[in-house]
């Protein structure tokens, strides 16, 4: 006999189901792992030996073969162990092979017999639960397990525990999941004096999910305003806070099996590199990208960021996901994001100021731009001015909306939009927002009379635009249309649209 336990391997977000093949047989004593195991996996056998030694069982000196089926399908991670750990129990006689038939396997050994946490565990159970059966993994694991369904889940603290609760000698019980969250607190629009273009700016890329640039000197609020674009965003729906948690859980950034229920808010630092930004490294990881998706990336001092980073961004922007391609190996990660940079207009930040001299003008700025590339320009929906505030005037300015008010706007403008686009074949599997509609849904639904074509030639001409700049004034225009609640693209939302997509 041979015994067979089931496990997954992960490729993405997704997973793939591995057996698991252990056979004991009489020969020189070995232990070998087959199946094309990474370096974590081969480590697995010291981790397996000592805990299968540390419960008190006799360890089989035997020739020990364990075949990870299919074999050409490279495999990563330490959650092997608990599975090989198993298997060799079943064949040295301790379980029975029934006892884990209905089950998918996870976790990682401690030298005492411990079961230690492991990645991707909400990965693995929905796709266990997909295939009508339980899952057995490390107690860490268990509440985040929990939220896949009503599948049977195992979470065991240890080897010894889980050998009792199989041979029903003691039960584990179910782990529960805390289904009560507190809101996310976030900065209100409040705290920002002045800058109603930018605030405006921000409302309209909230309201219709466009990327947004703010360009300006140092010290105007740049970053408060980015920092406060998450609380005017609509809370995000049930699908895309399970999306939002499968990559923080491959990445390992679930804390006690506390679900994620605000949108991700990522704010990097210029100096990341490639693999850091778009995902990959050894365990080809989600990069900042993907744990942006469904959220915001922001990227301040955008022009200090080294520009074979700043390309990388240019094909998710268009299709909402990253593939990262390795020898062994193809993986796609979702990469959905509402990108918001900011950026100086020159390297010393003053050019254009009327009080402080840039004495590099115009070399200064021009030098300074050019290392921002046309085509990642061109992706973005909405450019703005954020100028200097005379911070004696700022006393007198008045203060303006809340988030709270700003977000109700939002909201309407947002569901507006899901109820326009939710018939429509073509948006089956996007995000029913404005940033998102093309080719027949933006002719349908942002068509314009006789003298809105004449201002978007004339705008056209003049900024020489490309189609996919002409696309995204369309759509810009479409957000505002819906901010006022009206079914019409009139010339005022396109003016008004026009003039967010100026040249930095």
């Amino acid at each position: 006999m041979v015994a067979k336990i089931k496990t997954f391997s992960f490729t993405g977000i997704d997973v793939a189901p591995i057996d698991v093949q252990v056979k004991i047989s009489p020969g020189a004593p070995s232990f070998i792992i087959v199946g094309l195991p990474d370096k974590a996996v081969g480590e697995s056998k010291e981790r397996v030996h000592a805990a299968i030694s540390s419960t008190g069982l006799s360890w089989p000196y035997k020739r020990i073969t364990v075949n990870l089926a299919p074999a050409d399908l490279q495999k990563e991670g330490s959650h092997f162990d608990l599975a090989i750990a198993l298997g060799i129990m079943i064949e040295i006689g301790v379980l029975a092979q029934d006892t884990v038939d209905e089950f998918f396997i996870l976790g990682e050994l401690s030298l005492d017999g411990g079961i230690s946490a492991v990645s991707g565990i909400i990965s693995a159970a929905i796709g266990a639960n997909q295939r009508n059966c339980g899952i057995i993994c490390p107690k860490e694991n268990g509440a985040e397990a929990a939220w896949a369904g009503d599948l049977e889940i195992i979470a065991a603290p240890d080897l010894m525990t889980l050998i009792n609760h199989l041979k029903r000698e003691q039960t584990i019980a179910r782990p529960q999941n805390s289904k009560v969250f507190e809101a996310k607190k976030y900065p209100d629009l409040l705290d920002v004096k002045g800058q109603e273009v930018a605030k405006r700016a921000l409302e309209i890329a909230a309201a219709g999910g466009h990327n947004l640039l703010m360009v300006g000197p140092p010290g105007t609020g740049k970053s408060m305003l980015a920092s406060r674009l998450p609380g005017i965003l609509p809370p995000p729906e049930l699908m895309e806070i399970l999306e939002i948690n499968m990559i923080a859980s491959i990445s390992g950034k679930i804390i006690d099996g506390q679900l994620i229920t605000s949108r991700p808010y990522r704010e990097v630092h210029h100096s990341c590199s490639m693999p850091a930004m778009v995902g990959g490294g050894a365990k080809a990881k989600p990069g900042e990208i993907s744990l942006a998706h469904n959220g915001v990336l922001f990227l301040d001092e955008l022009a200090e960021f080294p520009r074979q980073v700043l390309d990388s961004l240019r094909q998710s922007l268009e299709t909402g996901n990253v593939s990262i391609s390795r020898v062994n190996s193809h993986i796609t990660y979702p990469a959905n994001f509402q990108l918001v940079a900011a950026m100086n207009p020159c390297r010393c930040g003053y050019l254009g100021d009327a009080s402080r001299e840039c004495k590099k003008a115009p070399t200064c700025g021009e030098e300074y731009k050019n290392k921002i590339s046309g085509p990642l320009l061109d992706r973005i929906d909405i450019s703005v001015n954020v100028g200097q505030v005379d911070i004696f005037a700022a006393k007198n300015f008045n203060k303006g909306e809340s988030s709270e008010v700003i977000a109700v706007r939002v909201f309407k403008a947002r569901q507006l939009q899901k109820e326009r686009y939710e018939s429509e074949s073509e948006m089956k599997n996007l995000p029913k927002i404005n940033a998102k509609i093309d080719g027949k849904i933006l002719e349908k639904f942002c068509e314009l009379d006789e003298g809105g074509q004449k201002i978007l030639q004339n705008a056209v001409q003049k900024m020489q635009s490309s189609m996919r700049g002409v696309t995204r004034i369309l759509r810009v225009a479409r957000t505002i249309a819906d901010l006022e609640n009206s079914e019409k693209i009139h010339q005022n939302h396109l003016l008004e649209a026009i003039s967010y997509r100026r040249k930095i």
